[in-house]
Formats: C-alpha cells, sequence, structure tokens
C-alpha cells in the first residue's frame, strides 16, 4: 500500500507549534521575570510564541541581460 499525498511530511511544511507546554512557558516567564519559584503554577500569563516567518529570495537580474534587452 501507498501513502496518501496529504499524510507525507515534507521538510518545507514543517509548521511552528501555536501551544507552549507548560515547562515551555514556565522558562519564557522566568526570562521575562515575570515568574518567580515558589508563584503557583496554576494560572500562568499568557506567553506569546513567536512565529519564524522565512523570507523570500528576491532574483537578482544581470547587468549584461538588460543590456541586450535595450539593444
Amino acid at each position: 500500500m501507498t501513502i496518501d499525498k496529504s499524510l507525507k511530511v515534507q521538510k518545507g511544511l514543517i509548521k511552528s507549534r501555536s501551544v507552549l507546554t507548560r515547562a515551555e512557558r514556565l522558562a519564557k516567564l522566568v526570562e521575562t521575570e515575570r515568574w518567580k519559584e515558589g508563584d503557583p503554577v496554576l494560572g500562568l500569563p499568557k506567553v506569546r510564541v513567536q512565529k519564524l516567518s522565512l523570507k523570500k529570495k528576491k532574483k537578482v537580474k544581470k547587468e549584461d541581460d538588460t543590456e541586450k534587452a535595450a539593444e
């Protein structure tokens, strides 16, 4: 049997998670000094998840191509 195309994992389609685990949230809160040792673990404040955006490379036109087109 073959695997359906929608179920295959491709390198370019890996998305960032929108939800952090409690341990990850605590680590971020400790970095920003919003949580200290001994504070309650339940009812943590919200933590923003940074989304990575890849910048697309612009195509660089060669000067030779523009000169030939002008002629």
